[in-house]
C-alpha cells in the first residue's frame, strides 16, 4: 500500500505550523522581533523576572537556543539579564522600559492573530484540538 503526503497527519500539522509561523513573522518584522523571540517576550510580559531555565522548560526548547535568543533580545534592548541572588549560576530576565513598551504594540497583534486562527471554532472544538494535539505529543515522548 502506497501512502501519499496527505495520509500523514504529522505533515499536515507541520504545514499548518509553517503557515502560522510565516504569518506571525510578517506581523512581527516591523518590530525587529522573531516569532521564537516573541514567545520569550510573551512569557516576560506575563511574569517579569523569569529565569532562563524556566523559560526553556515552558517552551520545550534546549537551554542553548534560549540563551542565544536571550542574548539577541538583550542586544536589541528589550531585556536585561541579572544573576539571581539565590543562585549565581541562574540568570533572571527582566524587561527593560523599551521591552515593556514593545508589549503595548505586540500583545494586540498576538491577540488579533489568536482570534484569526480560532475564527469559526467553538470553545468545544478548541478544547478538542488541544486534547488531540496533547495526546499526539504524549505519543512521541
Amino acid at each position: 500500500m502506497k501512502l501519499s503526503l496527505n495520509d500523514y497527519i504529522s505533515i499536515f500539522i507541520h504545514q499548518t505550523d509553517l503557515s502560522l509561523t510565516s504569518y506571525v513573522k510578517s506581523q512581527l518584522a516591523p518590530f525587529n522581533l522573531a516569532p521564537e523571540q516573541n514567545l520569550i517576550m510573551m512569557l516576560l510580559w506575563e511574569k517579569d523576572g523569569r529565569n532562563q531555565n524556566e523559560i526553556s522548560e515552558i517552551l520545550l526548547k534546549d537551554k542553548t537556543n534560549i540563551a542565544r535568543m536571550v542574548v539577541n533580545l538583550e542586544k536589541k534592548g528589550f531585556i536585561k539579564r541579572v544573576s539571581s541572588e539565590k543562585d549565581r549560576r541562574s540568570l533572571q530576565l527582566f524587561l527593560t522600559p523599551k521591552g515593556k513598551e514593545l508589549g503595548s504594540s505586540i500583545i494586540p497583534i498576538t491577540n488579533d492573530f489568536n482570534k484569526l486562527v480560532c475564527k469559526g471554532l467553538t470553545e468545544k472544538e478548541l478544547n478538542e484540538v488541544r486534547r488531540i494535539l496533547s495526546k499526539m505529543c504524549e505519543n512521541v515522548q
